[in-house]
């Protein structure tokens, strides 16, 4: 089983993209608009998944080249672990009851006071 790996937001949006078509290569701009995440943050996330080796990347031939993206098979499990961590968590956030807030009386002012 995968060591449990938090992730932010944003990382934790690009792998369930990646995830929701698993054995599909990924152009960045399809991801870009799915997760809402500009370039600069994609990419960053990208290149740090790539480097962990849960995303692999490749250059497509013809022209424009540009790369794509896949999840890897330990990436897989990963995204998969992290997703079932974050249900966890929600369920777990959902399941808690706050204590009422109770309202605060404002004094008012007594007859013939203030104006």
């Amino acid at each position: 089983m995968p060591a449990r790996i938090r992730f932010s937001a944003q990382t934790f949006a690009v792998l369930a993209a990646l995830a929701g078509q698993p054995a599909a290569w990924r152009h960045g701009y399809d991801l870009a608009r799915e997760t809402g995440l500009r370039p600069g943050t994609l990419y960053s996330i990208l290149i740090r998944l790539s480097d962990q080796q849960l995303v692999g990347a490749r250059w497509t031939d013809g022209e424009p080249r540009r790369h794509q993206y896949q999840l890897t098979p330990s990436g897989r499990a990963v995204a998969a672990a992290a997703s079932a961590d974050s249900a966890r968590r929600a369920a777990q956030t959902a399941g808690r009851h706050s204590a009422p807030l109770r309202r605060i009386a404002t004094p008012r002012p007594a007859a013939g006071e203030g104006s």
